[in-house]
């Protein structure tokens, strides 16, 4: 009975940190595209700026 407990805790555990890690990934993802965006967004002021 302990060794089955423990199964199902160990498979909970791993569930919950594969979520956790997704949804990091996407997060990056995320942060990531904004930064590239903010980076064009400032080239094309810059650009303005100079006209």
């Amino acid at each position: 009975m302990k060794t089955s407990t423990y199964a199902v805790v160990a498979v909970l555990a791993s569930v919950l940190l594969v979520s956790a890690c997704a949804n990091t990934i996407r997060g990056v993802g995320k942060d990531a595209a904004n930064t590239i965006d903010a980076t064009k967004s400032a080239g094309k002021k810059v650009a303005n700026a100079t006209q």
